[in-house]
């Protein structure tokens, strides 16, 4: 497996996360990532979620708000965002700071999904305890709510993870892997990117 130099570093993580995801495009789910949270008492908790968009603000995802990691987020914005490429020996971890994305945004984008993943997001309270015959009921009563139009739920929108830092990770022979981190230097109209190398 070839090594990442600095050489082949874009200049911004942006840039250089996009080269790499076309490289994943040949992946099952290139987009899956696992979003990490902590609780207001310091517990952490993960799971995989699908990178929804990518812009100058950074990655965003959609999600009810009243899941655990959506009231998680509320709570405490810091987070950590984690793409495992392990076919291609490689990784990326982001940290940043969420925010929740702007409704008319939320609701485009749920226009778009199908209509059995909108009526879910009506029948699901994410990450509450259920039955499996209530969660079908729900389900089968949203249905017969909204037979034409299925409307966005005020409790499900979306995040977007501004990065403060962002790591490319390489695989090599020997456990000598190649790390670079791209650490943002300051915020605002002035932000710059600054690139370190990390031993592995």
């Amino acid at each position: 497996m070839a090594g990442l130099d600095e050489s082949d570093l874009a200049a911004d993580p942006f840039a250089m996360f996009e080269s790499w995801f076309e490289g994943a495009k040949v992946l099952p789910e290139p987009n899956a990532m696992v979003v990490a949270t902590v609780s207001t008492d310091g517990q952490p908790s993960a799971r995989t979620v699908l990178l929804k968009g990518l812009d100058e603000r950074g990655f965003a995802f959609y999600t009810n708000l009243q899941s655990r990691k959506g009231s998680e987020l509320l709570a405490n914005p810091r987070c950590a965002l984690l793409f495992p490429w392990h076919p291609l020996q490689r990784q990326v971890r982001v940290e940043g700071v969420a925010s929740e994305l702007p409704r008319e945004e939320v609701a485009a984008y749920f226009a778009s999904r199908p209509r059995g993943a909108r009526l879910g997001a009506w029948a699901s309270a994410q990450s509450s305890v259920v039955t499996s015959e209530e969660l079908a009921r729900r389900y089968a009563d949203a249905d017969g709510r909204m037979p034409d139009d299925v409307s966005v739920p005020d409790h499900w929108g979306g995040f977007v993870v501004a990065p403060t830092a962002v790591e490319f990770w390489q695989g090599r022979a020997n456990r000598m892997h190649d790390r670079w981190r791209y650490r943002r230097t300051s915020s605002g109209a002035d932000a710059g990117w600054l690139t370190e190398r990390l031993a592995p």
